[in-house]
């Protein structure tokens, strides 16, 4: 594979649940407020926010819904947030 002057590492990987919290924060929504709009548990949002869960398909088509917005935004954050995980692992065990 070679590299191109595109490939940046990243510094940090944001996961989707950061974004989330942002967006649920600005609109004054709390997880349970949310978790009933988009008919969830509440347990599934918490998950994602802790970063303990990702966006699965079916997710990113509930929240693309109840925020007015495309499902591809939540799946793009989602796999971009795995391939900078998988990227910084790979730069931290070749520096280490």
């Amino acid at each position: 594979m070679s590299k191109s002057d595109n490939d940046l590492t990243p510094a940090f990987a944001i996961h989707p649940g950061e974004v989330l919290h942002d967006m649920l924060e600005d609109r004054g929504w709390t997880q349970r407020d949310f978790a009933a709009r988009i008919g969830r548990p509440v347990q599934l949002i918490s998950k994602i926010i802790n970063g303990h869960s990702g966006i699965t398909a079916e997710t990113a088509v509930d929240f693309a819904e109840a925020f007015e917005m495309s499902p591809k935004f939540w799946l793009d954050l989602d796999s971009r947030y795995r391939l900078d995980v998988e990227i910084i692992r790979r730069q931290e065990r070749k520096a280490g």
